[in-house]
């Protein structure tokens, strides 16, 4: 199959982290398949993108749905695409103390942060394996190195996406085929407006990440080999002192940096 089969295939690649990677890849003459669920999102993105020349695949699926990931495999077997690198960049998260918040909503980000991670991560390995070639990049975040209140189920599915990454990296180390963590912190992104954040102190007072300077650090992770890039002079900081400090210390850092401005009296 020629070169021109092969394909990128972006999660989440209508805004944000992932939007910003799919103008990189596509700058660099990948081809692109870019999903989402918005369809209005989808085709906006696609313009935008092609006056780079490339091929690019608008993909509408909801990886909330557990099926989801299986299908989008399936329907890019039967149109030919290889993917040759996988950016499972796809998440969201949900503000609030536990006992509050939403259970449904809370396994619907399980799903999408790692079972459909998980899925499209098997599929597209194997095949990569078979061709011992390709390169996976999994959006984990500072975040899953820290408890976090506030953002209980968010970080526990982070530190799962570390884990997993590490663990399949040593897995396939000699097979032709890398895998890379990328570990932004808080990003200039619709995530926050998505979680019902946008209240909370890291967003009221922080200083948010530029998503092209994360992307740009993914990118080069990534094409690099590398097991894992910290996005951030401060992050990066941040994560070695943390390493020092025990996880209930981190939790009340972490409190105090998540908790809402205006905090409401129980």
């Amino acid at each position: 199959m020629d070169k021109h089969s092969n394909y990128t295939l972006i999660t989440g690649g209508t805004s944000g982290i992932g939007y910003e990677l799919a103008k990189i890849f596509a700058s660099n003459g990948h081809n692109l398949v870019i999903v989402a669920r918005d369809t209005g999102e989808l085709e906006q993105a696609k313009s935008s993108l092609q006056i780079h020349g490339v091929t690019i695949l608008a993909i509408s699926k909801d990886l909330f749905d557990p099926t989801a990931a299986f299908d989008l495999y399936d329907e890019l077997i039967q149109k030919n695409v290889v993917v040759d690198i996988l950016v499972n960049n796809a998440g969201q998260g949900q503000y609030g103390e536990f006992a509050d918040t939403d259970i449904q909503r809370e396994l619907d980000i399980i799903q999408l942060n790692i079972a459909s991670l998980v899925v499209l991560t098997k599929l597209f390995l194997k095949d990569m394996l078979t061709r011992k070639a390709g390169r996976i990049l999994n959006l984990s975040s500072i975040a899953g190195k820290a408890p976090g209140p506030f953002q209980s189920v968010y970080h526990g599915t982070k530190a799962f996406v570390q884990s997993f990454t590490e663990a399949i990296r040593d897995e396939n180390k000699d097979s032709g085929v890398t895998i890379t963590a990328l570990l932004p912190g808080a990003t200039d992104t619709d995530f926050f407006a998505k979680a019902d954040m946008l209240e909370s102190k890291v967003v009221q007072e922080g200083k948010l990440a530029d998503p092209a300077q994360v992307a740009k650090d993914g990118y080069e992770a990534l094409m690099n080999g590398d097991d894992m890039v910290v996005s951030g002079f401060m992050n990066k900081l941040t994560i070695a002192l943390s390493a020092l400090l025990p996880d209930s210390v981190k939790a009340g850092q972490m409190h105090k940096q998540q908790e809402p401005v205006n905090p409401k009296n129980k």
